[in-house]
């Protein structure tokens, strides 16, 4: 039974967890909390750091870890094919819908109004992780000196070599993160 709670639990997550992993953490805080006390409000603040510090989706690392927790290595699987299934289930009719219907000049309308709203929230994601890099906050700062001139120099040349030489970008990452050692260390 506790499987199936489970798996009902993250599935309801997964499906209604619209905007993303901080999104979800109400969502999650109701399942395994207050519906199902699976775990105290302090191991659901411990599961939602260690969620946050790991690789991943939010939701998806909450439902392994709570499923460990709950039921194991069996309750960990279950719950995270909970979360992912409504995902994967839209997602395949999206595409079934889309291979269908492709042809027609209204998808190809939707889609090619869909192209530029898409690319400006990359840019705006982008944008806003530049400001955080450069700047250490998250909106552009009324005093523009406080540039960290590492940080820039950095970003500087990482683009010059990603145009120059077009190298696999993971060691343009490995390269600039050696000269941030390197160059923090010595300041």
């Amino acid at each position: 039974m506790i499987y199936l709670e489970l798996f009902w639990s993250f599935f309801q997550i997964g499906l209604f967890s619209i905007g993303g992993g901080y999104a979800a953490m109400p969502l999650i805080q109701n399942q395994v909390v207050d519906i199902y006390p699976w775990l105290t409000m302090t191991q659901f603040a411990d599961i939602m750091t260690i969620a946050e510090m790991t690789p991943g989706p939010i939701a998806i690392n909450s439902a392994t870890f709570v499923g460990i927790q709950v039921a194991g290595f069996p309750g960990a699987v279950i719950a995270t094919v909970g979360c992912v299934f409504p995902s994967c289930v839209i997602v395949m009719t999206l595409a079934y819908i889309y291979y269908r219907f492709r042809g027609l000049n209204m998808v190809q309308g939707i889609l090619a109004g869909l192209r530029p709203a898409v690319i400006a929230m990359i840019a705006s994601a982008g944008i806003s992780l530049l400001i955080m890099a450069l700047y250490g906050q998250r909106t552009l700062p009324n005093d523009l000196a406080s540039l960290d001139l590492i940080a820039a120099i950095i970003f500087v040349i990482g683009i010059f070599v990603l145009k120059k030489w077009k190298p696999n970008p993971l060691w343009v990452m490995a390269g600039s993160g050696f000269a941030g050692i390197i160059l923090y260390s010595l300041v």
